[in-house]
């Protein structure tokens, strides 16, 4: 496996994958963080003497030009944080790639827009890989939220190019390694957002290696159903409470001290101004739903986060964006800040609920920015992208 410092890119035209797809509305960007994270990567290899032709995607357009998904905001954005010009890709963006001199930097339309970027046949990808490989002398492949997808720019492009992981990437490595081999004891994970279906790969996976487990968020209502209480009209996902219950039991065999909330915020329906109730697990009435852990739950899982010397936390404890329910996602990020070993957050959702609550990325050991990745990861899966850099 090559490096960054080891790959030759003076004087070339340098294909840069990266991941910047930010949280955008109404074309203006909700946390330019993921943008942040490709700095390092972007101002090495333009003080290296390359060119770049920045390659990345935006939501999922699937195949379709969606104005409402333009990377043309990020392009600006970039621009201001890089204090120098950022091309925006035009239809001539092969002849503009080509007209790069080293220190310019060339961002293209989201790749996303072409259906072969994600096509799950290889040779339409194929084809698309080759074109973008004709615009550029070398491959830089930071776009850590991507590598656990077979897209054409993340997969089948670096095998056509000399290539590197930049160093998001290997620095994202590092940090999974460090949760995933021989980890600091005691080891704790905390882990929320909705669907508990999406995160059952990686409970699995994790409950052969932790000490301590705490699950809030959207999910921990099926924990809660599984253990046959009342959840009322909160979210629930019927079809995995056996395998949940089959989650819960294994926890208990291996010694896993598997932490969920004993109080939770009700209210009597999804919205920003309505009223909070603070209930016993017990105790949630059938015309109420749980939009955060309770302030006793959001204690003890501080506390349980207190004695770990690793931590990775992945998913909001409620709905954050709302103030009456954001509560215990502050309390778990304000443990996660004084946690004297090593503190991950990981996911956009995650990352983003912490920024608009008032931290700093500093105040943690490290900010993950892909969320999907990093659970596949943690899972044990061996991801696409990753395999492409010889990672």
């Amino acid at each position: 496996m090559s490096s960054l410092e080891s790959l030759d890119v003076a004087g070339k035209r340098i294909f840069l994958r990266c991941d910047l797809n930010v949280p955008l509305k109404d074309g203006v960007i909700g946390d330019d963080g993921r943008i942040r994270a490709s700095l390092p990567t972007i101002k090495f290899l333009l003080s290296a003497g390359a060119s770049l032709i920045i390659g990345a995607h935006l939501g999922r357009p699937k195949g379709e030009v969606k104005p409402e998904l333009s990377l043309a905001p990020v392009a600006l954005r970039l621009s201001q944080l890089l204090e120098r010009p950022v091309i925006f890709a035009g239809e001539d963006f092969k002849q503009q790639a080509m007209a790069l001199v080293p220190g310019e930097v060339l961002l293209l339309e989201n790749l996303r827009f072409s259906a072969a970027e994600t096509s799950k046949d290889e040779a339409e990808r194929s084809i698309f890989a080759k074109e973008l490989a004709s615009l550029a002398q070398g491959y830089v492949g930071d776009g850590f939220g991507a590598v656990h997808r077979k897209h054409a720019s993340v997969f089948d492009l670096p095998a056509l190019l000399p290539h590197a992981p930049g160093f998001l990437v290997s620095a994202e490595v590092d940090v999974l390694k460090k949760l995933t081999q021989d980890p600091i004891r005691p080891y704790g994970v905390i882990l929320g957002g909705a669907k508990v279906s999406d995160k059952i790969g990686v409970i699995s996976n994790l409950l052969e290696k932790v000490n301590v487990m705490a699950i809030g968020g959207g999910m921990v209502f099926t924990f809660l159903a599984a253990q046959g209480k009342n959840i009322g009209k909160s979210m629930v996902e019927i079809d995995s409470i056996p395998v949940v219950k089959e989650l819960i039991a294994r926890a208990a065999s291996l010694g896993v001290d598997l932490r969920l909330p004993t109080d939770i915020v009700t209210a009597p329906v999804f919205s920003a101004d309505s009223p909070a109730t603070v209930v016993s697990v017990d105790e949630i009435a059938s015309d109420q739903m749980g939009l955060d852990i309770g302030p006793k739950s959001a204690q003890d899982f501080a506390q349980a986060i207190s004695t770990c010397e690793t931590v990775f936390w992945n998913g909001p404890m409620g709905v954050f964006e709302f103030p009456a329910f954001a509560a215990g996602t502050k309390v778990v990020a304000q443990a996660l800040t004084q946690v004297k070993g090593i503190s991950v957050v990981g996911g956009g959702d995650s990352a983003a609920a912490v920024r608009s609550l008032g931290f700093q990325d500093s105040d943690f050991g490290y900010i993950s920015t892909g969320g999907g990745a990093s659970l596949e990861y943690l899972e044990g899966k061996a991801l696409p992208g990753l395999t492409a850099l010889g990672l």
